[in-house]
């Protein structure tokens, strides 16, 4: 069975598993035990009186905070077939998906809890809810900042049903995929904002109109052409000119577009990032609903956390 205690000492092999170095390991597995323990004190295994002291019984396959962060970050970083993975860590298939979804929800948590998890669009407002909240979403920071935004694709299995088919299908990856956007700051390589999750077919700019961003004034935001017409108030938007139809792009627009595309390389490194995370790399196989965004989400959180912890180390 595979245990934190066999790699922990082999930084490559850890890094290789998980996407983190020791220390920022060690440094999450501190807060990720926390959340578990609230998380089961949520969400109890049985509605039945405890008739026994936590800790009786049969002990745990994954018995330490340390193991079960391994477990989920092993998933989400090399993403193998779950027979395969259930077998490494010494349980039945059905067991290690069990633990999947439930350590994927207090990885969540935890990122959260470490202030790591981009900004997405506001939950839908409730019936008792007045007024309802505003579709927009604020940015946190008040402060004009160089900020880049890119849609980015992953691919995920042909549905069965046709309608579905034509829905995930994607003319530019001739896949059938799905989508979001990511706003991230050109300095300091944080995720501010990552959209909902949309079929492979739906354009850039569709997404911001469906998720508007409220930004500081005088916010530099430079993307590329995909999103054509997309303009935000009060923003000072960088955008490469297209090429006119019959004839040259000017010799000063050319150089523009060069230096605007040596700072947009940056989110383009980002989303590279955030592949590292297999999951959100290869082709996507889930089946269970809601997971696609949750997996993206997770990817953006484990990379701005291996920014700013490696941004304090340097």
């Amino acid at each position: 069975m595979l245990t934190y205690e066999q790699v922990k000492t082999k930084p490559e092999v850890l890094c290789a598993m998980t996407s983190l170095y020791a220390p920022e390991f060690e440094k999450l597995a501190t807060v990720f035990g926390q959340m578990w323990e609230q998380y089961r004190e949520a969400h109890p295994t049985t509605a039945q009186p405890r008739q026994r002291q936590r800790g009786g019984g049969r002990k745990a396959t994954l018995a330490t905070p340390e193991d079960k962060l391994l477990f989920i970050l092993f998933y989400l970083k090399t993403y193998p077939l779950q027979e395969v993975f259930a077998f490494l860590f010494g349980m039945a298939q059905s067991t290690a998906c069990t633990w999947l979804h439930e350590l994927s929800a207090v990885l969540q948590l935890t990122l959260a809890e470490l202030e790591q998890i981009p900004q997405r669009l506001p939950p839908p407002p409730s019936a008792a809810a007045e007024p309802p909240p505003s579709k927009v979403v604020a940015l946190a920071s008040n402060t004009p900042q160089e900020l880049a935004l890119d849609g980015t694709e992953r691919r995920r299995q042909r549905p069965k049903d046709s309608n579905k088919q034509t829905e995930y299908y994607s003319g530019k990856k001739h896949a059938h995929t799905v989508k979001n956007n990511v706003l991230a700051g050109v300095t300091d390589k944080h995720i501010y904002y990552l959209s909902e999750t949309y079929v492979g077919k739906t354009q850039d700019k569709r997404i911001c109109d469906e998720e508007p961003l409220q930004y500081a004034p005088n916010t530099i935001l430079y993307q590329d052409k995909g999103f054509q017409g997309h303009a935000p108030a009060a923003v000072i938007v960088q955008q490469p000119q297209k090429k006119p139809r019959g004839c040259a792009l000017p010799a000063e627009e050319q150089i523009r577009n060069a230096l605007i595309s040596r700072i947009r390389i940056v989110i383009e490194n980002i989303i590279a990032s955030i592949k590292r995370c297999r999951i959100v790399k290869d082709v996507f196989r889930n089946t269970k609903a809601g997971f696609d965004d949750l997996v993206m989400e997770l990817a953006c959180g484990l990379h701005n956390f291996r920014t700013a912890e490696r941004a304090r180390t340097t």
